[in-house]
Protein backbone atom coordinates (compact mmCIF):
# COMPACT_ATOMS: atom_id res chain seq x y z
CA UNK A 1 0.00 0.00 0.00
CA UNK A 2 1.46 3.35 -1.00
CA UNK A 3 1.67 6.30 1.39
CA UNK A 4 -1.17 8.18 -0.29
CA UNK A 5 -3.61 5.29 0.09
CA UNK A 6 -2.48 4.80 3.71
CA UNK A 7 -3.22 8.46 4.49
CA UNK A 8 -6.68 8.13 2.94
CA UNK A 9 -7.48 5.05 5.07
CA UNK A 10 -6.16 6.77 8.20
CA UNK A 11 -8.36 9.80 7.53
CA UNK A 12 -11.42 7.60 7.04
CA UNK A 13 -10.88 5.38 10.07
CA UNK A 14 -9.30 7.58 12.71
CA UNK A 15 -10.67 10.27 14.96
CA UNK A 16 -7.85 12.62 14.07
CA UNK A 17 -8.53 16.13 12.84
CA UNK A 18 -6.95 15.28 9.47
CA UNK A 19 -9.85 15.07 7.01
CA UNK A 20 -9.98 13.38 3.64
CA UNK A 21 -9.98 16.85 2.05
CA UNK A 22 -6.71 17.63 3.84
CA UNK A 23 -5.14 14.48 2.39
CA UNK A 24 -6.20 15.42 -1.13
CA UNK A 25 -5.05 19.01 -0.66
CA UNK A 26 -1.63 17.94 0.57
CA UNK A 27 -1.24 15.48 -2.29
CA UNK A 28 -2.33 18.06 -4.84
CA UNK A 29 0.12 20.61 -3.44
CA UNK A 30 2.97 18.10 -3.56
CA UNK A 31 2.13 16.98 -7.10
CA UNK A 32 1.80 20.49 -8.52
CA UNK A 33 5.12 21.58 -7.02
CA UNK A 34 6.80 18.46 -8.41
CA UNK A 35 5.36 19.11 -11.87
CA UNK A 36 6.57 22.73 -11.81
CA UNK A 37 10.10 21.58 -11.07
CA UNK A 38 9.89 18.97 -13.86
CA UNK A 39 8.61 21.61 -16.30
CA UNK A 40 11.56 23.87 -15.50
CA UNK A 41 13.98 20.95 -15.89
CA UNK A 42 12.51 20.30 -19.35
CA UNK A 43 13.07 23.95 -20.30
CA UNK A 44 16.65 24.01 -19.00
CA UNK A 45 17.60 20.54 -20.19
CA UNK A 46 19.01 19.28 -16.91
CA UNK A 47 17.78 18.15 -13.49
CA UNK A 48 18.33 19.92 -10.16
CA UNK A 49 21.81 19.36 -8.69
CA UNK A 50 23.13 18.14 -12.04
CA UNK A 51 26.13 19.98 -13.45
CA UNK A 52 24.93 22.67 -15.84
CA UNK A 53 26.96 22.56 -19.04
CA UNK A 54 26.53 26.18 -20.15
CA UNK A 55 27.59 25.38 -23.71
CA UNK A 56 24.73 22.89 -24.00
CA UNK A 57 22.06 24.96 -22.26
CA UNK A 58 22.85 28.49 -23.41
CA UNK A 59 23.92 29.78 -19.98
CA UNK A 60 20.36 29.50 -18.66
CA UNK A 61 19.94 28.23 -15.11
CA UNK A 62 17.61 28.10 -12.12
CA UNK A 63 17.14 31.46 -10.49
CA UNK A 64 15.20 31.04 -7.26
CA UNK A 65 11.41 30.95 -6.95
CA UNK A 66 8.38 32.82 -5.69
CA UNK A 67 5.35 31.73 -3.65
CA UNK A 68 1.74 31.58 -4.79
CA UNK A 69 -1.40 30.53 -2.98
CA UNK A 70 -3.99 28.88 -5.20
CA UNK A 71 -7.56 28.14 -4.13
CA UNK A 72 -8.75 24.64 -5.05
CA UNK A 73 -11.86 22.65 -4.35
CA UNK A 74 -9.91 21.01 -1.51
CA UNK A 75 -8.79 24.32 -0.01
CA UNK A 76 -5.79 26.63 -0.55
CA UNK A 77 -2.47 25.12 -1.62
CA UNK A 78 0.96 26.77 -1.43
CA UNK A 79 2.84 26.73 -4.71
CA UNK A 80 6.55 27.36 -5.19
CA UNK A 81 6.97 28.63 -8.75
CA UNK A 82 10.57 28.32 -9.97
CA UNK A 83 12.34 30.94 -12.05
CA UNK A 84 15.12 30.77 -14.63
CA UNK A 85 17.68 33.45 -15.48
CA UNK A 86 16.41 34.09 -19.02
CA UNK A 87 12.73 34.07 -18.05
CA UNK A 88 11.90 31.36 -20.60
CA UNK A 89 9.92 29.20 -18.18
CA UNK A 90 6.12 29.49 -18.44
CA UNK A 91 4.23 26.97 -16.35
CA UNK A 92 1.43 25.04 -18.04
CA UNK A 93 -0.64 24.28 -14.93
CA UNK A 94 -2.24 27.65 -14.25
CA UNK A 95 -2.47 31.08 -15.81
CA UNK A 96 -0.25 33.97 -14.63
CA UNK A 97 -1.79 35.85 -11.68
CA UNK A 98 -4.52 33.22 -11.36
CA UNK A 99 -5.67 32.53 -7.82
CA UNK A 100 -7.88 29.56 -8.61
CA UNK A 101 -7.27 26.22 -10.31
CA UNK A 102 -9.35 24.98 -13.19
CA UNK A 103 -11.88 22.24 -12.69
CA UNK A 104 -10.61 18.68 -13.05
CA UNK A 105 -12.04 18.44 -16.55
CA UNK A 106 -10.38 21.67 -17.65
CA UNK A 107 -7.07 20.55 -16.17
CA UNK A 108 -7.29 17.26 -18.08
CA UNK A 109 -8.00 19.09 -21.33
CA UNK A 110 -5.07 21.43 -20.70
CA UNK A 111 -2.68 18.54 -20.02
CA UNK A 112 -3.96 16.76 -23.13
CA UNK A 113 -3.26 19.86 -25.22
CA UNK A 114 0.33 19.83 -23.93
CA UNK A 115 0.91 16.41 -25.47
CA UNK A 116 0.55 14.27 -22.32
CA UNK A 117 -1.03 10.93 -23.21
CA UNK A 118 -4.42 9.92 -21.81
CA UNK A 119 -2.81 7.08 -19.85
CA UNK A 120 -0.30 9.45 -18.24
CA UNK A 121 -3.11 11.86 -17.38
CA UNK A 122 -5.13 9.04 -15.82
CA UNK A 123 -2.18 8.05 -13.63
CA UNK A 124 -1.61 11.66 -12.59
CA UNK A 125 -5.28 12.24 -11.73
CA UNK A 126 -5.25 9.10 -9.60
CA UNK A 127 -2.31 10.49 -7.62
CA UNK A 128 -3.90 13.92 -7.25
CA UNK A 129 -7.46 12.95 -6.43
CA UNK A 130 -7.33 9.34 -5.30
CA UNK A 131 -10.04 8.47 -7.80
CA UNK A 132 -9.03 6.36 -10.77
CA UNK A 133 -9.87 7.80 -14.15
CA UNK A 134 -9.24 5.24 -16.87
CA UNK A 135 -7.62 6.35 -20.13
CA UNK A 136 -11.03 5.84 -21.75
CA UNK A 137 -12.67 8.20 -19.24
CA UNK A 138 -9.96 10.79 -19.78
CA UNK A 139 -10.38 10.40 -23.53
CA UNK A 140 -14.11 11.05 -23.17
CA UNK A 141 -13.39 14.23 -21.21
CA UNK A 142 -11.01 15.49 -23.90
CA UNK A 143 -13.80 15.05 -26.43
CA UNK A 144 -15.18 18.30 -25.02
CA UNK A 145 -12.58 19.89 -27.27
CA UNK A 146 -14.70 18.68 -30.19
CA UNK A 147 -16.84 21.80 -29.93
CA UNK A 148 -13.71 23.95 -30.22
CA UNK A 149 -12.74 22.07 -33.39
CA UNK A 150 -16.07 22.77 -35.04
CA UNK A 151 -16.01 26.42 -33.97
CA UNK A 152 -12.47 26.83 -35.30
CA UNK A 153 -13.23 25.35 -38.72
CA UNK A 154 -16.45 27.34 -39.12
CA UNK A 155 -15.51 30.69 -37.63
CA UNK A 156 -15.85 33.92 -39.61
CA UNK A 157 -12.55 35.76 -39.88
CA UNK A 158 -12.17 39.13 -38.17
CA UNK A 159 -9.78 40.35 -40.88
CA UNK A 160 -10.43 40.27 -44.61
CA UNK A 161 -6.89 41.07 -45.83
CA UNK A 162 -3.62 39.20 -45.27
CA UNK A 163 -0.27 40.25 -46.66
CA UNK A 164 0.97 36.68 -46.93
CA UNK A 165 -0.23 33.15 -46.33
CA UNK A 166 2.16 30.24 -45.82
CA UNK A 167 0.99 26.80 -46.99
CA UNK A 168 2.60 23.53 -45.97
CA UNK A 169 1.67 19.92 -45.21
CA UNK A 170 3.10 17.78 -42.42
CA UNK A 171 2.55 14.05 -42.04
CA UNK A 172 1.22 12.52 -38.81
CA UNK A 173 0.52 8.86 -37.92
CA UNK A 174 -3.21 8.15 -37.93
CA UNK A 175 -5.01 4.85 -37.45
CA UNK A 176 -7.70 3.89 -39.96
CA UNK A 177 -7.66 0.13 -39.61
CA UNK A 178 -3.90 0.28 -40.09
CA UNK A 179 -1.61 3.13 -39.06
CA UNK A 180 -0.66 5.40 -41.95
CA UNK A 181 1.00 8.80 -42.09
CA UNK A 182 -1.61 11.28 -43.33
CA UNK A 183 -1.20 14.88 -44.45
CA UNK A 184 -2.25 17.76 -42.24
CA UNK A 185 -2.49 20.77 -44.58
CA UNK A 186 -1.90 24.01 -42.68
CA UNK A 187 -2.27 27.70 -43.60
CA UNK A 188 -0.68 30.49 -41.53
CA UNK A 189 -1.38 34.13 -42.38
CA UNK A 190 0.30 37.43 -41.49
CA UNK A 191 -1.55 40.76 -41.58
CA UNK A 192 -0.04 44.16 -42.42
CA UNK A 193 0.27 44.92 -38.68
CA UNK A 194 2.40 41.79 -38.28
CA UNK A 195 -0.16 39.73 -36.37
CA UNK A 196 0.02 36.08 -37.43
CA UNK A 197 -2.31 33.15 -36.91
CA UNK A 198 -3.03 29.66 -38.13
CA UNK A 199 -6.02 30.26 -40.38
CA UNK A 200 -7.14 26.68 -40.82
CA UNK A 201 -6.01 23.12 -41.42
CA UNK A 202 -7.37 19.97 -43.01
CA UNK A 203 -6.56 16.26 -42.86
CA UNK A 204 -6.19 14.17 -46.02
CA UNK A 205 -4.57 10.83 -46.92
CA UNK A 206 -1.90 12.79 -48.80
CA UNK A 207 -1.09 16.29 -49.97
CA UNK A 208 -3.14 16.95 -53.08
CA UNK A 209 -4.59 19.82 -55.06
CA UNK A 210 -8.20 19.10 -54.16
CA UNK A 211 -7.48 19.24 -50.43
CA UNK A 212 -5.77 22.61 -50.86
CA UNK A 213 -8.65 23.83 -53.03
CA UNK A 214 -11.21 23.02 -50.32
CA UNK A 215 -9.12 24.70 -47.63
CA UNK A 216 -8.56 27.90 -49.63
CA UNK A 217 -12.19 28.09 -50.71
CA UNK A 218 -13.17 27.81 -47.06
CA UNK A 219 -10.88 30.73 -46.17
CA UNK A 220 -12.42 32.87 -48.91
CA UNK A 221 -16.00 31.92 -48.05
CA UNK A 222 -15.46 32.79 -44.39
CA UNK A 223 -14.19 36.27 -45.03
CA UNK A 224 -10.59 36.38 -46.29
CA UNK A 225 -11.07 38.44 -49.41
CA UNK A 226 -7.50 39.41 -50.36
CA UNK A 227 -4.07 37.84 -49.98
CA UNK A 228 -1.07 39.57 -51.53
CA UNK A 229 1.35 36.64 -51.46
CA UNK A 230 1.26 32.87 -50.97
CA UNK A 231 4.47 31.08 -49.96
CA UNK A 232 4.72 27.31 -50.51
CA UNK A 233 7.20 24.60 -51.47
CA UNK A 234 6.19 24.36 -55.13
CA UNK A 235 3.79 21.42 -54.82
CA UNK A 236 2.67 20.65 -58.37
CA UNK A 237 -0.69 22.20 -59.18
CA UNK A 238 -0.87 24.40 -56.11
CA UNK A 239 -0.13 27.61 -58.03
CA UNK A 240 -3.07 26.95 -60.34
CA UNK A 241 -5.40 26.36 -57.40
CA UNK A 242 -4.30 29.62 -55.79
CA UNK A 243 -4.79 31.51 -59.06
CA UNK A 244 -8.38 30.25 -59.34
CA UNK A 245 -9.42 31.22 -55.82
CA UNK A 246 -7.25 34.32 -55.26
CA UNK A 247 -6.51 35.55 -58.81
CA UNK A 248 -4.76 38.76 -57.72
CA UNK A 249 -2.37 37.00 -55.31
CA UNK A 250 1.31 36.52 -56.11
CA UNK A 251 3.26 33.32 -55.44
CA UNK A 252 6.70 32.75 -53.87
CA UNK A 253 8.40 29.39 -54.29
CA UNK A 254 10.26 28.46 -51.11
CA UNK A 255 13.96 29.04 -51.80
CA UNK A 256 14.97 26.72 -48.95
CA UNK A 257 13.20 23.84 -50.69
CA UNK A 258 14.88 24.76 -53.97
CA UNK A 259 18.29 24.64 -52.27
CA UNK A 260 17.50 21.34 -50.55
CA UNK A 261 16.62 19.81 -53.88
CA UNK A 262 19.87 21.05 -55.40
CA UNK A 263 22.08 19.79 -52.57
CA UNK A 264 20.49 16.35 -52.73
CA UNK A 265 22.06 15.95 -56.20
CA UNK A 266 25.56 17.36 -55.69
CA UNK A 267 28.80 15.91 -54.42
CA UNK A 268 29.72 16.52 -50.80
CA UNK A 269 32.90 18.25 -51.89
CA UNK A 270 30.83 20.91 -53.71
CA UNK A 271 28.07 21.33 -51.18
CA UNK A 272 29.53 24.11 -49.03
CA UNK A 273 30.43 26.34 -51.98
CA UNK A 274 27.12 25.75 -53.71
CA UNK A 275 25.10 26.56 -50.60
CA UNK A 276 27.12 29.71 -49.89
CA UNK A 277 26.72 31.00 -53.46
CA UNK A 278 23.00 30.27 -53.51
CA UNK A 279 22.61 32.17 -50.25
CA UNK A 280 24.31 35.17 -51.85
CA UNK A 281 21.68 35.12 -54.62
CA UNK A 282 18.91 35.48 -52.03
CA UNK A 283 20.76 38.29 -50.28
CA UNK A 284 21.04 40.45 -53.41
CA UNK A 285 19.99 44.06 -52.91
CA UNK A 286 17.58 44.16 -55.86
CA UNK A 287 15.63 41.94 -58.21
CA UNK A 288 17.99 42.73 -61.08
CA UNK A 289 21.04 41.75 -59.01
CA UNK A 290 19.33 38.52 -57.93
CA UNK A 291 18.52 37.53 -61.51
CA UNK A 292 22.11 38.24 -62.62
CA UNK A 293 23.49 36.29 -59.66
CA UNK A 294 21.26 33.33 -60.56
CA UNK A 295 22.47 33.42 -64.17
CA UNK A 296 26.08 33.43 -62.97
CA UNK A 297 25.35 30.59 -60.56
CA UNK A 298 23.83 28.42 -63.30
CA UNK A 299 26.67 29.22 -65.70
CA UNK A 300 29.30 28.21 -63.15
CA UNK A 301 27.74 24.92 -62.10
CA UNK A 302 26.14 23.66 -65.31
CA UNK A 303 29.29 21.84 -66.44
CA UNK A 304 29.10 19.61 -63.36
CA UNK A 305 25.34 19.48 -62.84
CA UNK A 306 23.79 20.25 -66.19
CA UNK A 307 20.45 18.56 -65.50
CA UNK A 308 19.92 20.32 -62.17
CA UNK A 309 20.98 23.71 -63.52
CA UNK A 310 18.64 23.33 -66.49
CA UNK A 311 15.72 22.62 -64.13
CA UNK A 312 16.70 25.54 -61.90
CA UNK A 313 16.71 27.90 -64.87
CA UNK A 314 13.13 26.91 -65.72
CA UNK A 315 11.71 27.52 -62.24
CA UNK A 316 9.35 30.48 -61.85
CA UNK A 317 8.44 32.68 -58.89
CA UNK A 318 11.85 32.48 -57.24
CA UNK A 319 12.15 36.21 -56.58
CA UNK A 320 8.61 37.43 -55.96
CA UNK A 321 9.65 38.51 -52.46
CA UNK A 322 11.60 41.42 -54.00
CA UNK A 323 8.26 43.08 -54.79
CA UNK A 324 7.77 43.65 -51.06
CA UNK A 325 9.49 46.00 -48.57
CA UNK A 326 13.07 44.97 -47.67
CA UNK A 327 12.15 44.76 -43.97
CA UNK A 328 9.92 41.70 -44.48
CA UNK A 329 11.83 39.86 -47.23
CA UNK A 330 13.70 37.66 -44.76
CA UNK A 331 10.32 36.33 -43.57
CA UNK A 332 8.73 35.63 -46.96
CA UNK A 333 11.36 34.02 -49.20
CA UNK A 334 10.76 30.58 -47.63
CA UNK A 335 8.29 28.49 -45.66
CA UNK A 336 10.56 28.52 -42.59
CA UNK A 337 7.85 30.15 -40.46
CA UNK A 338 5.27 27.43 -41.00
CA UNK A 339 7.87 24.67 -40.86
CA UNK A 340 8.86 25.89 -37.38
CA UNK A 341 5.22 25.52 -36.30
CA UNK A 342 5.02 22.04 -37.81
CA UNK A 343 8.23 21.02 -36.06
CA UNK A 344 6.84 21.98 -32.65
CA UNK A 345 3.57 20.24 -33.47
CA UNK A 346 5.31 16.99 -34.35
CA UNK A 347 7.53 17.21 -31.26
CA UNK A 348 4.43 17.11 -29.05
CA UNK A 349 2.81 14.44 -31.20
CA UNK A 350 5.79 12.10 -30.69
CA UNK A 351 4.60 11.54 -27.12
CA UNK A 352 1.36 10.12 -28.49
CA UNK A 353 2.98 7.93 -31.19
CA UNK A 354 -0.29 7.75 -33.16
CA UNK A 355 -3.90 8.90 -33.10
CA UNK A 356 -6.71 6.31 -32.85
CA UNK A 357 -8.97 8.25 -35.24
CA UNK A 358 -9.27 11.52 -37.15
CA UNK A 359 -11.42 13.15 -34.44
CA UNK A 360 -8.62 12.68 -31.90
CA UNK A 361 -6.10 14.16 -34.34
CA UNK A 362 -8.39 17.12 -35.10
CA UNK A 363 -8.87 17.83 -31.39
CA UNK A 364 -5.16 17.72 -30.63
CA UNK A 365 -4.11 19.90 -33.58
CA UNK A 366 -6.81 22.45 -32.76
CA UNK A 367 -5.63 22.85 -29.15
CA UNK A 368 -2.08 23.50 -30.41
CA UNK A 369 -3.32 26.04 -32.96
CA UNK A 370 -5.45 27.94 -30.44
CA UNK A 371 -2.45 28.21 -28.12
CA UNK A 372 -0.27 29.48 -31.00
CA UNK A 373 -2.89 32.02 -32.12
CA UNK A 374 -3.43 33.28 -28.60
CA UNK A 375 0.31 33.94 -28.34
CA UNK A 376 0.99 35.51 -31.75
CA UNK A 377 -2.23 36.93 -33.18
CA UNK A 378 -1.65 40.39 -31.71
CA UNK A 379 2.17 40.29 -31.67
CA UNK A 380 3.87 41.96 -34.66
CA UNK A 381 6.11 39.64 -36.66
CA UNK A 382 9.59 40.99 -37.34
CA UNK A 383 9.80 43.69 -39.97
CA UNK A 384 6.07 44.16 -40.47
CA UNK A 385 5.29 46.92 -37.99
CA UNK A 386 7.38 49.57 -39.73
CA UNK A 387 6.02 48.57 -43.13
CA UNK A 388 2.30 48.61 -42.33
CA UNK A 389 1.43 51.71 -44.37
CA UNK A 390 3.35 50.46 -47.41
CA UNK A 391 1.77 47.02 -47.16
CA UNK A 392 -1.73 48.45 -46.76
CA UNK A 393 -1.25 50.53 -49.91
CA UNK A 394 -0.46 47.36 -51.88
CA UNK A 395 -3.94 45.90 -51.44
CA UNK A 396 -6.10 46.35 -54.50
Amino acid sequence: MNQFNKEILDALSSDSKTSLKDVFRNQLEQTVNTLLQEELSAVLGYQPYERNDSSAHGDNARNGSYQRTIDTEFGPINITVPRDRKNKFRNALFEPYSRRTDTLESMIIKMYSKGITTREIADLVERMYGDYYSPTTVSNITKQVGNLVEEFHNRTFKHSQYVCVFLDATYIPLKRGTVEREAVNIAIGIRSDGGKEVLDFSVAPNENGEAWRELLESLRNRGIEQVQLFIADGFIGLENVIAEIYPTAKFQRCLVHVLRNLTSHVRKSDMRDLMSEFKEIRQSESLEEAKQALDNFILKWKSKYSNQMRKLGKLSNLFTFYEFPPSIRASIYSTNLIEAFNKKLKKKIRQKEQFPNEDALQRFVTTQILEYNDKFEERAHRGFRGSKDTLDSMFI
